[in-house]
């Protein structure tokens, strides 16, 4: 009953930026059949440990990695490698509104189930290409990794800490970034795609890549060279303009704090019990911190070191100065807030157990996403889809399955 439930989506896709703008889709009450390998299935579901456990303890074949991507959808295993496997896939686009895919640039050119194929079928059809590099230029043909995508789309050279600090270097983020934005970034190209759709009566081609989403989500970054001239340098936990906005080691972990203006300052020294540092003339303003970071740095990292962390979050929040712990996701899913948002769902599962997500962020009064099913397993919906939106019967089915088509 989502605002999306009048939508079918064939899903070629596989690992994560294709099935997250899949998964974000079916949150909405899109009917999204996702296309497996017999027998194998999605890459991601063997990209474990860990992976979902029955009541009793036992692994299932189900790998969290998988699990984080494809709640709310339909499996179906079909060889679109084989004729007869081509035909399903051309019978359901005929059925569907979507497809996505992220195969190699001109890989299913070559079974007949491209763009320009799958429009004779269905002239109004949405179909989305994921890839690393896009459709064109020289990079076409590479494999688009979010790794190597970071480091060539230049997010790797603004992150990480400084050259000559300990650790400093170039570093990756700590999710794949690029393939998630490209899943939102693909979303919003889809909506917008059936938007256009729906007044005009004409499909489109998306070509999405992970390239072209990796640098324009540097943002002001960009803007920054654009302007200047000059490349952005890594900073690691701290700002270029403001000082103190870093990360401290307190003597148990780690905590944020983020001083904003020179009254802050003042309030977060008296804290720690050094007052006179927000009257030296070498930290008493900001410009005056930024130009002695080096020496005023190591001093409140001696300072800090000196409490434990929920004691200086006591006493910052108390100060008015903006502060946070560094939580691990275990603190993350145990924290007040976090708990009051309802962010975990725990769906039933075949294996008897129970499933433990994060539910979609988004909160809407009128049309909110749902989760609503399992992520499904290998297959699971294969002979009801084949039956309910094809029209096969049984046998039908049943000489597929002893073909090895599906």
């Amino acid at each position: 009953m989502g605002a999306l439930s009048h939508i079918r989506v064939l899903d070629l896709t596989r690992v994560l930026a294709g099935p997250w703008c899949a998964q974000t889709l079916a949150d909405f009450g899109a009917d999204v059949i996702k296309i497996e390998r017999p027998e194998v299935g999605d890459d991601t579901r063997h990209w474990g440990p860990p992976y979902l456990k029955t009541p009793e303890g036992a692994d299932t074949r189900e790998a969290a990695y998988y699990l984080a991507a494809n709640r709310n959808k339909r499996s179906v295993t079909v060889d679109i490698a084989s004729a007869e496997g081509q035909r399903i896939i051309r019978e359901l686009a005929a059925q569907s509104d979507v497809v996505l895919e992220n195969y190699k640039v001109g890989q299913l050119k070559k079974y007949g189930l491209d763009y320009a194929s799958l429009k004779e079928v269905k002239p109004d059809l949405i179909y989305c290409s994921v890839t690393g590099f896009g459709q064109t230029g020289p990079y076409a043909q590479r494999a688009g990794y979010d790794f190597i995508v970071q480091g060539i789309g230049g997010f790797m050279s603004i992150t990480g800490e400084r050259d000559g600090q300990p650790g400093g270097g170039p570093q990756k983020a700590g999710v794949a970034i690029a393939d998630l934005m490209t899943g939102m970034y693909s979303t919003i190209a889809v909506l917008t795609a059936l938007t256009h759709r729906d007044r005009t009566g004409e499909g489109q081609y998306i070509d999405m890549a992970l390239l072209d989403v990796q640098v324009a989500m540097l943002a002001n970054m960009n803007s920054n060279y654009l302007a200047s001239g000059q490349p952005p340098a890594r900073w690691g936990n701290a700002h270029p303009n403001i000082v103190p906005y870093q990360t401290f080691q307190t003597s148990d972990s780690w905590i944020i704090v983020a001083v904003g203006n020179d009254g802050q300052f003042r309030k977060f020294v008296e804290a720690g019990g050094r007052p006179e540092l927000a009257v030296d003339e070498r930290f008493a303003t900001n410009p005056a911190r930024v130009r002695n970071r080096d020496i005023l740095v190591p001093i409140l990292a001696d300072m800090v070191r000196l409490q434990g962390k929920q004691q200086w979050i006591t006493a910052l929040e108390a100060a008015g100065v903006p502060c946070g712990p560094i939580n691990d996701l275990g603190e993350v899913f145990e924290n007040e807030q976090v708990v009051a948002r309802g962010l975990q769902v725990d769906l039933p599962h075949p294996s008897g157990g129970t499933v433990k997500l994060v539910r979609n962020p988004i909160n809407m009064t009128g049309t909110p996403p749902e989760a609503l099913s399992h992520p499904p397993t290998l297959g699971e919906h294969t002979d009801s889809i084949l039956r309910d939106v094809l029209g096969y019967d049984e046998a039908r089915i049943a000489a597929l399955r002893d073909q090895s088509v599906i």
